[in-house]
């Protein structure tokens, strides 16, 4: 099943910039082959719902092996069965509405 997601994971007890650590999230991303968009607070990631969460687990687990204490993380997702739609066939859909 497909899956769109929006994860705002922030590593905590490592000082006040993280870019390091969401860059080491956003490759873990991208080498699970996911279709991500990073945001200012989070990252939005499509895919298939295993590798999705898979992927997400595989951050915790390699930001805590680079030793940072405490990760905390809000994710919503969705999911539908009508039809296909991609992260961005959903912006586009608000776009072309705001166009007119």
């Amino acid at each position: 099943m497909r899956v769109i997601a929006d994860l705002c994971l922030v590593p905590l007890g490592v000082g006040l910039s993280v870019s390091k650590e969401i860059a080491v999230c956003e490759r873990i991303l991208k080498e699970a082959g996911l279709e991500t968009k990073l945001h200012a607070y989070g990252t939005n990631i499509e895919g298939e719902w295993d590798q999705v969460f898979d992927a997400i687990k595989r951050c915790h687990e390699a930001l805590h092996a680079m030793g940072v204490p405490r990760i905390s993380s809000n994710l919503r997702f969705g999911t539908r069965i009508d039809r296909a739609q991609t992260i961005d066939d959903k912006i586009r859909s608000v776009e072309e509405k705001l166009a007119t």
